[in-house]
Order: structure tokens, then C-alpha cells, then sequence
């Protein structure tokens, strides 16, 4: 981990170029790599050696930008994955199998909510979710004897609920498992979990690292502070030998990057969920240019939630960095610097008046994303949560008329422009 102020780290964190190589990241877009002789190829398919042959599981341009992202979370190790969810998936798959059990926070992204909720389950894993808020004895008694893991999101799309990490992790810890935050929303610029307990971090790299709509993307960072020998009969698959790679026992040859190079040399080798070399060379672009937009995001998000907090259409606004609201006090204390771009609101004529008033905008573009330069509006009852049942969006803290907004880096004057002329249509 490098001594540089996090603007620093967006830029120069990751490749170091030597004498005479080029300047920027170069894109290794080759699927194998050539060696001299099959007896040091043999020793990379036995771990033995560190190095590369074939980019299902490592590339040195994906390397290089899982580095800087680490680097940027304070972390020991990381992985790219090809998106947001199969990084929440490997995060939770490398840990549990059949039989397990983990604790999910109900306030999660609708497709995060589905996996661990569905998917998972008819892998035999089971999940309990629990209201983020809950108290500390509500969470201990969510922990069964084969709980494996806690995952929550630092900021919850769309809910925006801000959690209480040291809660969470106390927990997880009193109770033997690793605290997995997935930190989308607030980007290490924001928020870093590891410094209030979180043992592994999630990122959907698509968002705000990408920064510009254009690669769908995902991250895994691990702390190295989780010991898993010291839990070792919760965690076989990281403590005892694997023989699909000869009998290696991952704690005792790679110590601290024990927990990547196993999601790395088993679960990338049999499931192959890798980003491809040329997302993540523009991730790397995108990641040059984090802690400005990032800046420009919260301000603009909070004069708008302002903007909106005022007008006579709107019922309600929620934005954890706006005085009053109910994570603000939270928010101060997890990432007083700022929190995120995104808020949501209600229009007080309720959800069909929500979809009129998008359906009105002329620069705020309704899309299936959220969190990069541009500014757009969801409607996730109907469109990304739109697969949960209605006890399940309350639950997920998704009200039928809450309107998703990622607010841009555009001029705040020309956001609050489009929002009056199309509330004016309500």
C-alpha cells in the first residue's frame, strides 16, 4: 500500500512504468502468453510461480488497474471480475458451499437482493436478511451455527441507507466470519470499510470508477486482516488441502492473499467470470478521474436534493449528506467528505405523477444505470426491483414512488432547470 493522498493513488497507483516502457497502462489483449520450455508453465498451473498464461485468470492489465484499486481501499489483494454481481457472487462463493449460511443486510440492490436471496439458495446456501438498522441484539440472533459471512452495501441503491459498519462488523466478528462490504456508491474516495472493520470489499466498477457508461465491471478487495486459520473449521475450502491443485493448503502458501488467490484459481479457472482487457483499461482511464467527479457528484447531488426538499410537487427526498436526513449522522461519521451522487424523492401525487414527471425530462435521461457523469432517473419499482414482491421492496427500503436520481457533473443550473420544467407537467 503506497503513502499517497488518495487523488494520487487514482492516478499514478498500479503500473509503474520502467525506462523506455510506455507511458500509460498498455491493453494486453491476448488470451495466452508464451514460455520457453512446459516445465515453467507447469509450475504456473501449480502455483508455484506467479506470472501469466492465459487471461481467464490473470492478465497484467487487469492486474494493474485490481492493484490500484486495492491500493485505493488499503487492501492487500485484488481481483477484476466482469461485472458488479459476479463479484458479489465470488465474494460469498469463495467462503461458503452447500449446507452454509450467511447474514445480508434487506436493503440491497435489487440484483444483489435475487442472488443471495434465490440464486444462491438453490445452490444450497441459504441467506437471512435482517433491517439494517436493527439492533445489536436483533443481528446476533440472525447468526446460525453455519453462518459463513456478512454483507451489506456502505450506501444501499437505492434505499441510500448509510450502515453502520462497526455494527456490523462486531457482529461478524463476534461470531467467527468476515464483515463483505460492497462500497459502490461511496467509491474509497468517500468511504474506506476496512477502517471501521469491513474484512473484504465489493465494488461494481461500472458505476462511478468507470465513471462514463462504458464497461460493465467488477472488483473484489481483500484486507488481509480476516484470520482464517484462526476459524479454520468454518472455512475448509481456504484451511485444508485442495486437490485440484495438488494438496495445497491456500492459508499456509499464500498467507494473506490466501482469499483472492483461491477466488482466483478456483473460481475464475471453473466459472471464467473475467473483465476483458479493454474494460479495464478504460476502468483505468475512468479511475484517473475518480476523486474530481466524485467531488462534483456529492455537490451537485446536494444542491439538488436542496432544490427538490423545497418544491411544492415533491412529498419527500432522501440524501444521507443533507442536514436532517436520517443517515446524516451516520454519513458524518463513515464519510464526512461527502457521500455519494445519487438521491431519490417522491412527488406528492405519487407514483403515476413519478413516472409523468420522468417521462417530461428532456437532459436527465431515463436508463438502466446510475452513478456516472451523466445525470438519469430510474423508477426501481418498475424496473430494476422490479422482480421483488411488494413485501420485499418495503423491505428493501424501495417505496412505490421513489424515483432513483444520479445526479451528473453537468451544471447544477441546467439539472434544476430540466427538474422545474418537468414538474411543471405533473
Amino acid at each position: 500500500m503506497s503513502n499517497y493522498k488518495m487523488e494520487t493513488k487514482c492516478i499514478q497507483s498500479g503500473y509503474q512504468p520502467g525506462n523506455g516502457e510506455p507511458r500509460i497502462l498498455p491493453i494486453y489483449q491476448s488470451t495466452t502468453f508464451k514460455y520457453d520450455n512446459s516445465e515453467q508453465m507447469g509450475r504456473l498451473f501449480d502455483l508455484e510461480e506467479s506470472g501469466y498464461f492465459y487471461t481467464r485468470l490473470q492478465n497484467p492489465t487487469n492486474d494493474a488497474v485490481a492493484a490500484k484499486i486495492c491500493d485505493m481501499e488499503g487492501g492487500v489483494a485484488a481481483m477484476l471480475t466482469s461485472s458488479g454481481q459476479a463479484a458479489s457472487f465470488y465474494a460469498i462463493m469463495n467462503i461458503v458451499e452447500a449446507g452454509d449460511h450467511i447474514v445480508c443486510t434487506s436493503a440491497l440492490y435489487g440484483g444483489t437482493y435475487n442472488l443471495y436471496a434465490h440464486t444462491i439458495r438453490k445452490m444450497g446456501v441459504e441467506a437471512t436478511f435482517v433491517d439494517p438498522d436493527c439492533t445489536e441484539e436483533e443481528l446476533d440472533g440472525a447468526f446460525r451455527d453455519n453462518t459463513k459471512a456478512v454483507f451489506g452495501e456502505t450506501i444501499a441503491n437505492p434505499a441510500l441507507v448509510v450502515l453502520d459498519l462497526e455494527k456490523f462488523a462486531k457482529a461478524a466478528h463476534t461470531h467467527g466470519v468476515p464483515f463483505i462490504v460492497d462500497n459502490t456508491f461511496a467509491t474509497p474516495v468517500n468511504c474506506r470499510p476496512f477502517e471501521w472493520g469491513a474484512d473484504i470489499v465489493t465494488h461494481s466498477t461500472t458505476k462511478y470508477m468507470d465513471g462514463h457508461a462504458t464497461s460493465v465491471g467488477g472488483a473484489i478487495v481483500d484486507s488481509g486482516n480476516f484470520d482464517w486459520e484462526a476459524h479454520a473449521g468454518k472455512f475448509p475450502g481456504l484451511t485444508t488441502p485442495d486437490e485440484t491443485y495438488h494438496g495445497i493448503v491456500y492459508t499456509e502458501r499464500f498467507g494473506k492473499g490466501a482469499y483472492i488467490t483461491k477466488a482466483t484459481a478456483q473460481l475464475m479457472r471453473d466459472l471464467g467470470s473475467i473483465q476483458a482487457p479493454q474494460n479495464a483499461f478504460l476502468l483505468n482511464i475512468g479511475l484517473e478521474t475518480l476523486a474530481l467527479r466524485m467531488e462534483r457528484h456529492c455537490q451537485n447531488a446536494l444542491a439538488a436534493a436542496m432544490y427538490l426538499k423545497n418544491h411544492e410537487k415533491v412529498a419527500w427526498v432522501s440524501c444521507p449528506a443533507l442536514p436532517g436526513d436520517k443517515y446524516y449522522d451516520l454519513a458524518q461519521k463513515y464519510m464526512p467528505d461527502g457521500t455519494c451522487g445519487v438521491i431519490t424523492f417522491g412527488l406528492k401525487k405519487g407514483r403515476d405523477a413519478a413516472v409523468r414527471m420522468m417521462d417530461s425530462l428532456k437532459m436527465i435521461a431515463i436508463v438502466t444505470h446510475v452513478a456516472d457523469a451523466r445525470s438519469c432517473v430510474l423508477h426501481p419499482a418498475s424496473h430494476t426491483h422490479r422482480q421483488m414482491n411488494e413485501q420485499e421492496l418495503l423491505e428493501a427500503g424501495v417505496q412505490p414512488d421513489l424515483i432513483r436520481f444520479s445526479v451528473g457533473i453537468e451544471n447544477i443550473d441546467d439539472i434544476t432547470a430540466d427538474l422545474e420544467q418537468a414538474l411543471m407537467q405533473v
